[in-house]
């Protein structure tokens, strides 16, 4: 494989506490060394980083590539691409594709796009139903021995609490994480928008906070009934934040991450009639974003995410209500990190860490972190350079995003998944 060195950038480790200017050997598809090069050490190929951060590639604990079943929204290659250009070097796929990952020919399927995509850090996350349906376990023994990292029932419901305890025996039985999206199917109902001063200005259907925090207060209740390793995905609101915090001070084994969104743009943002902004769970209160943002600063909140949602240009077409929810935000993921350093004064380690060094954590891979012997898989990126969102820029298909057309500030420049670099920025 080819050695690579990268020099003269400012390398951020969260992992190993590492912050300072120097040198990145990567040889034989792993990192050599970190700050100073060998004596010996002859590469193949040099990037100069000079005023750039070099750290470790980023770890995506939610994006829907929508592959297989939605071809016509996106594809494992488009996608990965897309990942590529944001940094992005493992990511987690939602089991709800169609058919669901609930087998394991489901799984392999997905193995071997990835592979041919050129992109094999693709994490399937295997269902926690039979379908998906809510009543009936998958075989999640199965599930885990073709290689799926984690357990959920996605944005589907569960029939009842029973299978919910059920389910966590079972995940805990064989040490499979439990990735749990908290929703009360029968408050949130057909909702489209936060229950708040927006939705009932437009006559939008709402969705209450308590649909979330209800359902994460139960979740919580069966995690310490029955030791279940759980992870909140996408937690939205000041309640989730509150009830996760007891929960971790009085040792519960629990992680929670919020989708990069939901950290910035709250219910006052949403134009009512445009889909771009129809999310699931819906943009809250300004309130409820300060203590996501709190969350974050104080370690409550271990990890961002970019719930990255391709969709086509039909499924955003109609009425707000009828359309389908969700953004493509892996390319946003890193500028809109950095703005959470910048304007809400968010330590830039911490949200690195929350990218690299702690998803890798809840999902237990040896990655996130620049130490010798790991795969190198590196992200380097330019914190100042502004980049417009376009078709130039763009590298998913799906155009569904509320910054279409916005200039954003910090751009990945090249990505380097296991040793080889896969991703250079056209003007570098």
């Amino acid at each position: 494989m080819t050695k690579i060195l990268i020099e003269n950038g400012r390398i951020i480790d969260p992992a190993n506490a590492v912050d300072a200017v120097g040198s990145l050997c990567i040889a034989d598809g792993k990192i050599l060394q970190v700050l100073t090069p060998p004596a010996d050490f002859t590469p193949d190929l040099t990037i100069n980083a000079k005023g750039q951060i070099v750290c470790p590639g980023f770890i995506d604990l939610s994006a829907r590539l929508r592959e297989p079943g939605h071809s016509h929204k996106g594809t494992i290659k488009s996608e990965t691409r897309a990942a590529l250009s944001a940094g992005v070097t493992s990511l987690c796929l939602p089991p709800d594709t169609k058919p669901c990952i609930d087998s394991p020919a489901v799984v392999e399927y997905i193995k071997d796009k990835a592979e041919a995509a050129d992109y094999p850090r693709v994490y399937s996350i295997g269902a926690l139903t039979q379908r998906l349906d809510g009543t009936e376990l998958s075989s999640m023994f199965a599930l885990k021995q073709a290689g799926c990292i984690a357990v959920s029932n996605a944005h589907a419901p569960l029939g009842n609490l029973l299978i919910l305890r059920r389910a966590m025996e079972y995940a805990g039985t064989h040490g499979l994480l439990l990735m749990y999206r908290a929703n009360e199917a029968s408050l949130s109902g057909k909702g489209c928008a936060h229950e708040g001063a927006m939705a009932s200005q437009y006559g939008l259907p709402g969705i209450p906070v308590a649909a979330e925090s209800i359902a994460l207060a139960q979740a919580l209740e069966l995690a310490q009934l029955t030791g279940c390793r759980m992870h909140v995905s996408q937690i939205s609101c000041k309640q989730s934040v509150i009830k996760i915090q007891q929960a971790k001070k009085y040792g519960l084994n629990v992680t929670a991450d919020a989708a990069i969104h939901q950290l910035h743009l709250s219910e006052n943002d949403v134009l009512p009639f445009d889909s771009h902004y129809h999310v699931i769970p819906p943009f809250r209160s300004e309130e409820d974003g300060h203590y996501l943002r709190e969350g974050l600063a104080n370690g409550t909140i271990d990890a961002i995410c970019s719930d990255h949602q391709p969709h086509d240009l039909d499924a955003k077409l109609g009425a707000f209500p009828e359309t389908e929810p969700g953004i493509a935000s892996l390319e946003t993921l890193l500028p809109l990190t950095l703005e959470l350093t910048s304007l809400h004064r968010i330590d830039l380690h911490k949200t690195l860490a929350s990218l690299t060094q702690k998803p890798a954590a809840i999902l237990g891979l040896q990655a996130g972190a620049l130490t010798s012997g790991f795969s190198a898989d590196v992200c380097i990126f330019d914190p100042d350079l502004p980049w417009q969102v376009n078709e130039q820029t763009w590298h998913s298909a799906g155009r569904n995003t509320p910054y279409w057309q916005q200039s954003l500030i910090g751009k990945v420049t090249h990505t380097i998944q296991g040793g080889r670099l896969l991703y250079k920025f056209r003007n570098r």
